[in-house]
């Protein structure tokens, strides 16, 4: 080439630069791609969460209407002393072999609940195969003698089983023509409310109507008591009366002004 001479070729390519734009719209389009993934996959696990419960939901079902493991096998009675198992399940009359989901307690809690001696009862199913029947008696405060036959009596004034005696240390309640549920509730109120000590001191009760109520101790002294109000009260005072005055008779039907005769 001569000197001088100056030569029109440009300078070599190095390479080919990328344009910007073309690769934000690529990572555009990825992300967009990404979400949309996301919400699809979101969506899935709703429908096979909703799937699993109803899958699990229909076991449920299948196991607690109809699978032999979950059916009655026994029935187990708890609390009673008067009673006998066997008498308890006669009643409650509790199928075996029907399933424990269908048992219906609340008739069965009923029909335990209608014996005089139960003054409360609770029946449960104790799962996969068994009904629990807690059974709560009622304890006698008194007897009480009808039509010959001796009779324990509760606080409720609840006639409900049969002694051939009277139990040491228990008072004796006896009814005069007149005295009638009431007042023989009234009577198991009075009786209830003694102190230990001093209801092992009674030999009997007499009531004559529901405010006629007379305590006749075992040294044949006796306390006009009155109605059974104030019954607490009127214990109090009659255990200062007979410790504090030897007399015959005692009337506390008003606590606040108690009399004697000697």
């Amino acid at each position: 080439m001569a000197a001088g001479t100056r030569s029109d070729a440009g300078p070599e390519p190095t390479g080919q630069v990328p344009d910007r734009h073309d690769r934000t719209t690529t990572r555009t389009r990825r992300r967009f791609a990404r979400r949309q993934w996301a919400r699809r996959w979101l969506s899935l696990r709703y429908v096979l969460a909703l799937l699993l419960v109803v899958a699990l939901a229909g076991t449920a079902v299948h196991m607690l209407l109809f699978s032999a493991t979950m059916q009655v096998k026994r029935v187990e009675v708890v609390g009673n002393a008067l009673l006998s198992d066997g008498r308890v399940r006669e009643i409650a009359d509790v199928p075996l072999g029907d399933q424990l989901a269908l048992v219906d307690l609340g008739r069965a809690g009923a029909r335990v609940g209608s014996l005089a001696e139960v003054r409360s009862v609770d029946v449960t199913r104790t799962w996969p195969d068994a009904v629990r029947i807690e059974v709560v008696e009622r304890t006698p405060v008194a007897v009480v003698e009808l039509a010959g036959r001796l009779r324990g009596l509760d606080a409720d004034g609840i006639v409900f089983r049969e002694y051939d005696r009277v139990p040491d240390g228990m008072p004796r309640i006896r009814p005069g023509a007149a005295a009638g549920t009431d007042a023989l509730k009234e009577a198991a109120t009075v009786v209830s409310a003694l102190p230990e000590d001093l209801a092992t001191r009674v030999d009997h009760v007499e009531v004559t109507t529901i405010d006629q109520i007379t305590l006749v101790m075992r040294d044949r002294r006796q306390v006009l008591w009155g109605s059974a109000e104030d019954s607490e009260l009127k214990a109090q005072v009659v255990d200062r009366l007979l410790a504090a005055q030897q007399a015959s008779s005692y009337d506390v039907s008003v606590p606040g002004n108690p009399t004697y005769r000697p």
